[in-house]
């Protein structure tokens, strides 16, 4: 399951607003690429990252497409234990090894005559807990397969994984060289009250260990965490209570068991106040960051909740890209998905050009053991999570890189430019000189940008600085240079 870069693929189209993908292409239960994981490349710069643009003239940075596919919600909460899908808070991966999409995700069981169903339950806030698991070949059809693990109404016949595990993050972990530890689970039993456990696949989970160094009160949220290569730890959010407010915390460990470094690392702003509070914020890296798709409860108003995007330079500090605004937005008034949204936890998984989100969709506000949170896929361009475009429609936009490092590696683009056009010019390049590159007019993943009788890969190891015009077209991030290292 080792994690890939992204292929070169062509990009759908640059529109501003949320789509909602009707055509015959996208309904097909049997999309044309296998599915892969992105993971982490130091020389892909995002341009959302602020160490690396200079200047932005005449730019906006906005959020690509999200596009939300007809088949929403994928499945229904249609079995007698789905009592209350509440938050469902997604664990999602595609496994390449095993070429299927696995789904962990949470049910309440809140009914007392449901309860009394359960098997020896662990009452957690007075309700029963259901850890349950979905798989999917292509993204879109899935299955709830009956495993035979635990008891409910005398039966053994569900999808069930774990039972008393509230608010589960669930990822498989291919570093770790002990096969029974190969995935791993981190939950809470309410707040600070942390624990941790095994399993050599995802089914069948090792006893509750008790992690130590959680200080903070964490929990009570999407716990997430992941395997960091830079670091070489692995890292946890979680959220602590701070003054009465949601806030997210972050902890880094070895050995999953032991952890440290704890600190709150995002809340609200100033503006915000208690009326909008973070809820969680599911992570990961990409490109040369690490990027979190961040909830935010609307506490002081009417009790919905947004996903909104956040970017870090290395986990810690962390800045909000278009605060207020939502990311993957919710639905229109009486859709599945418009008055909350609750985004996966794991790794990109990428398939035909496309990030797929598998996230969750409620139509009851954040208030209460709600009811059924479904699952629901969003689409988003590879590398789109945000891009510079023109201010103005009509006019042109100017950004100019940071010194940054070539890397000997051609120079591509990651862009919409399909009906405009986008330039390139190196600057600082001495012999090289500073004449923009051949114009590229096309919608385009990791493209090479290319000039007449000069070779961008001669330059490795110079110091340059790029300077991107854009005329209707829309830049999400380009590679071939890298960030110089900081003493």
């Amino acid at each position: 399951m080792n994690a890939r870069s992204p292929r070169p693929a062509i990009a759908p189209p640059n529109h501003r607003t949320v789509l909602t993908i009707m055509c015959l292409a996208v309904a097909l239960p049997a999309l044309a690429g296998d599915p892969y994981l992105v993971g982490r490349n130091p020389r892909k710069q995002l341009v959302l990252d602020s160490r690396v643009i200079q200047s932005a003239a005449g730019a906006r940075l906005t959020f690509g497409v999200i596009a939300k596919d007809p088949h929403n919600p994928l499945f229904r909460a249609d079995k007698p234990w789905e009592n209350a899908l509440n938050n469902l808070y997604p664990n999602v991966l595609y496994d390449e090894q095993e070429r299927l999409f696995k789904l962990w995700y949470k049910c309440v069981l809140n009914d007392k005559d449901v309860i009394a169903k359960m098997d020896n339950p662990t009452p957690i806030h007075g309700q029963g807990w259901f850890l349950l698991y979905a798989t999917s070949k292509d993204g879109l059809t899935w299955q709830k397969p009956e495993l035979g693990l635990y008891k409910f109404d005398g039966s053994t016949r569900n999808n069930a994984v774990a039972q008393d595990t509230p608010n589960v993050g669930v990822f498989k972990d291919p570093h770790d060289p002990d096969p029974a530890r190969r995935y791993k689970m981190i939950y809470d039993l309410g707040h600070g009250k942390m624990r941790a456990r095994f399993s050599p696949d995802g089914l069948r989970w090792s006893e509750p260990a008790v992690p130590d160094g959680l200080t903070d009160d964490p929990g009570d949220t999407h716990n997430n965490a992941f395997w960091d290569e830079r670091l070489g730890k692995y890292v946890l959010f979680s959220r602590p209570v701070a003054g009465g407010q949601r806030t997210v915390a972050r902890f880094e460990s070895r050995d999953f068991l032991h952890w440290e470094n704890g600190q709150m690392v995002l809340r609200s702003n100033a503006d915000e106040g208690k009326a909008r509070q973070a809820y969680c914020m599911p992570s990961f890296p990409y490109a040369n960051v690490y990027l979190g798709y961040l909830m935010m409860i609307n506490a002081g108003s009417d009790q919905t909740v947004d996903c909104e995007l956040a970017w870090s330079p290395d986990s810690v500090a962390w800045h909000r890209v278009n605060p207020g605004t939502p990311f993957l937005p919710r639905g229109p008034k009486g859709s599945y998905d418009s008055s909350c949204i609750y985004a996966p936890a794991g790794p990109p998984i990428a398939q035909d050009g496309n990030i797929l989100i598998v996230y969750g969709g409620s139509d009851a506000v954040h208030k209460g053991w709600k009811r059924h949170c479904l699952p629901a896929l969003a689409r988003l361009r590879l590398d789109g999570f945000a891009g510079y475009e023109p201010a103005q429609a009509g006019s042109s936009a100017t950004i100019v890189t940071q010194p940054l490092r070539a890397t000997g590696e051609p120079l591509r683009v990651s862009a919409d430019a399909q009906g405009g056009s986008l330039r390139v010019a190196v600057l600082d390049a001495g012999d090289f000189g500073a004449a923009p590159s051949i114009p590229m007019a096309r919608d385009a993943t990791d493209a090479a940008v290319e000039w007449t009788g000069r070779d961008f890969s001669a330059l490795k190891g110079k110091m340059v600085r790029l300077k991107f015009e854009l005329r209707g077209a829309k830049l999400y991030a380009f590679s071939g240079l890298e960030l110089p290292a900081t003493p």
